[in-house]
């Protein structure tokens, strides 16, 4: 069975030659690197699509003063992308949701799915990085979580499901009014006065105007180009409550954890959606998250992971981490040892791939790469042997054109659905 695959970057800023990051800071804000990493973008994409790759997907993060993951304004970055090619899907791994109102998500996103024709998925995530998630979801009162099970992440969970299936309701119901927790539509849910409250109520969907002249429903505009929705992906690292949720949505989970990991949530995905009464082949709506690196000798790959990766793995990444680095630790072993990195030379990352996919046929694969700290004419190197030399060993790339599995997130909506 062939493979989806997605390259996805993180947009980090590069260095110069024995420049560090606390030269010249912040980093995150020099105009000059930011455009030509957003000039070299286009032409990755392009390559990407060329080289036969399903589909090409950033990230939205705030606040990346140091430099790393520079991604902002993921709608706006698709949209572009969508400019300079014509087959690849494009996504984002994804919104934030509990950092955005749920219907302007629907909106961009319907807009988004019609300028690409279909070619666009949209993917959702709860957050986990509190200097940005704490202030813009102050509206939600949403906080950074880490899935510790406690009461923040137990509110961070219930602000990410209701602000779903409002957007949602919003894509597929030509008019619809929510009465949740934390969001009412419409505001107040009892209904809002509107001057042409008669036009609407001639003109526009049916239900949007009550007996009473008020607003008592809205309707969103523009219903998104795929029927009913465009595919959904969530971002997960290490919740099984998070995987069966997923999987009573159908939606597709992107897993940012080690290869160990991935098995156990993949086979509780299957067993969940099984039980919702979607039975599904193990691997289905699966992506494993992997950052390869494809080199001559074992001794390039350990200088690669030095140079495009220790950096945000010991400044950032490692930051985050339930288990903690000890201050003396080898960076280029505890990179090797997260189960996060794969490849070395062809025939190592023949061999690491292989294995994944034949104890789990996975229906996508999500690669990326610390563009552009690693240069761009070498991710365009490493891309290619992964299409022409890696995929191949477990089923080839599926095309562009081959659409995800259905979804049956409208299926299960909750009473707060009016």
């Amino acid at each position: 069975m062939s493979v989806k695959a997605i390259v996805q970057f993180y947009p980090t800023l590069p260095l110069g030659p024995g420049e560090t990051r606390a030269e010249g800071r912040p980093h995150g804000r020099d105009r000059d690197r930011y455009q030509k990493v957003l000039r070299d973008w286009a032409k990755i994409a392009k390559a990407a699509e060329d080289m036969g790759f399903w589909g090409i997907s950033t990230i939205e993060h705030h606040f990346h003063s140091e430099g790393y993951e520079i991604a902002p304004a993921p709608g706006v970055i698709n949209s572009w992308l969508g400019a300079h090619t014509s087959k690849i899907n494009i996504g984002t791994n994804g919104y934030p949701m509990g950092t955005h109102d749920a219907i302007r998500v629907a909106e961009e996103t319907a807009v988004l799915d019609h300028l690409l024709e279909g070619r666009f998925w949209m993917g959702a995530s709860r957050g986990y990085q509190s200097r940005w998630t704490d202030t813009m979801g102050q509206h939600l009162g949403s906080q950074a979580t880490l899935s510790d099970g406690g009461e923040v992440d137990a509110r961070n969970r219930r602000v990410f499901e209701e602000q779903m299936e409002i957007m949602l309701a919003a894509w597929a119901r030509d008019s619809f009014a929510y009465d949740g927790e934390f969001s009412k539509v419409p505001f107040p849910f009892t209904g809002t006065s509107y001057p042409a409250a008669d036009t609407a109520s001639k003109f526009g969907a049916p239900g949007e105007v009550g007996d009473d002249g008020l607003i008592k429903k809205v309707s969103v505009t523009p219903a998104p180009y795929q029927r009913p929705h465009p595919p959904v992906f969530v971002a997960a690292s290490n919740s099984d409550e998070s995987i069966r949720y997923c999987a009573g949505k159908g939606f597709v989970v992107a897993h940012f954890c080690s290869p160990q990991r991935t098995v156990e949530l993949a086979k509780i995905y299957a067993e969940e959606a099984g039980l919702c009464g979607h039975p599904l082949q193990l691997g289905d709506n699966q992506a494993p998250v992997r950052w390869p690196h494809i080199a001559d000798t074992p001794a390039e790959f350990d200088r690669k992971l030095m140079d495009y990766d220790a950096d945000i793995f010991e400044n950032f990444y490692a930051k985050f981490f339930k288990k903690k680095l000890p201050i003396d630790s080898d960076i280029l072993t505890a990179i090797k040892e997260s189960g996060l990195y794969s490849g070395g030379t062809v025939d190592d990352a023949r061999r690491q791939f292989s294995a994944e996919w034949t104890e789990i046929p996975y229906e996508y694969s999500i690669l990326i790469w610390h563009w552009a700290q690693q240069p761009t004419d070498d991710v365009l190197r490493e891309m290619e042997m992964m299409a022409t030399h890696v995929y191949p060993e477990i089923g080839g790339l599926a095309p562009p054109s081959e659409k995800p599995r259905a979804q049956w997130a409208l299926d299960n909506m909750s009473g707060k659905v009016k």
